[in-house]
């Protein structure tokens, strides 16, 4: 395995000054933002996809400092019941995969996306109940005509680029468990499959451990982030573990995302890392930093030193004791 960043924590730094600090790190890979929700500050698709000069240094940047690209991101809901907004987060997308391509990267990382309810509707609509049964006649609705048609299209346009989409599961939108995204891949294909975060496991009372069990046996995982969350229990009984209140109520909050070792210890990190080598996983852990509790730099600098002491990267030997 390699460790890498998503980059985006460093993007007001220019691009080559972020590469510079993430290899002094010893990190091998960069996972780099394209638009929607990270925004593109080091990577834009227009600009390199429009000048082959420009798209030959920016590999040139990365690959000359040792560094790989294990994905580009463009996180964002293709799917919005607005057209201004989905036909923007659509046209990001494809223009990922035509950039994944040309600079020879495995994997696009990006959300399902949520529709809304009806064909008029404005805003998503994210079914959590099975009763009353209009949650049902929602849910059925929106995979029959939006979820399962939109992915299988761009599964097809990912397979012909040579490309895998990373979904992350994530809550409010339509793929955010293990059985989400295998219902998905299970109909649009096996271009389909997670980017999977354990941070957003964990607040859905979902073992990631487990998580990559289910999800390994069947080949579904194209990437992974390693980012934590830490559960107030107390707060967990007010307010449930689908709280809405903001992320700056760090007090008040059910759950919080935490660097990776201040959610959980090291020996749960050692029985993910374990488990993603046994289900045969072997590309880039991808650190992602949002905690609360500390800047970028140290919650960073602290995920780099904790994961370091429990990544698996040589290959597997024989076993010469059997």
């Amino acid at each position: 395995m390699k460790l890498g960043v998503f980059a985006v924590l460093f993007s007001q730094k220019p691009l080559e000054e972020a590469l510079d600090y993430i290899a002094a790190k010893g990190l091998e890979a960069v996972e780099l933002g394209t638009g929607g929700y990270p925004g593109n500050a080091h990577c834009d698709p227009d600009t390199l996809l429009a000048d082959a000069g420009k798209l030959k240094a920016f590999k040139h940047a990365v690959e000359s400092r040792g560094l790989m690209i294990s994905a580009l991101s463009c996180h964002a809901n293709p799917l919005h019941p607005q057209k201004a907004i989905s036909s923007a987060d659509d046209a990001i997308i494809r223009k990922t995969i035509e950039l994944a391509n040309r600079l020879e990267v495995p994997v696009v990382n990006t959300f399902s996306g949520c529709p809304g309810d009806h064909e008029d509707a404005k805003y998503p609509n994210w079914p959590v109940a099975p009763w009353p049964n209009d949650f049902q006649e929602i849910l059925a609705w929106q995979w029959e005509k939006k979820v399962i048609p939109y992915w299988s299209e761009i599964g097809g346009i990912a397979e012909q680029n040579g490309v895998k989409i990373g979904l992350e599961l994530h809550g409010g939108f339509s793929v955010h468990t293990p059985a989400t995204l295998l219902r998905l891949r299970e109909a649009a294909g096996k271009a389909i499959g997670a980017n999977l975060d354990p941070s957003h496991m964990w607040w859905q009372g979902i073992d990631p451990v487990e998580a990559i069990k289910i999800l390994g046996r069947e080949n579904a995982i194209h990437h992974f982030h390693a980012k934590d969350t830490s559960i107030d229990y107390n707060n967990v009984n007010k307010h449930g573990v689908t709280d809405m209140q903001s992320y700056t109520l760090m007090m008040d909050r059910a759950w919080q995302f935490r660097s990776v070792g201040f959610g959980h210890d090291l020996k749960t990190w050692a029985d993910i890392i374990s488990t993603l080598r046994l289900v045969g996983y072997d590309y880039v852990v991808s650190i992602e930093h949002e905690d609360g509790l500390m800047s970028v730099e140290e919650g960073f600098s602290k995920a780099v030193q904790n994961l370091q002491q429990v990544l698996i990267k040589e290959p597997v030997g024989d076993m010469w004791w059997v």
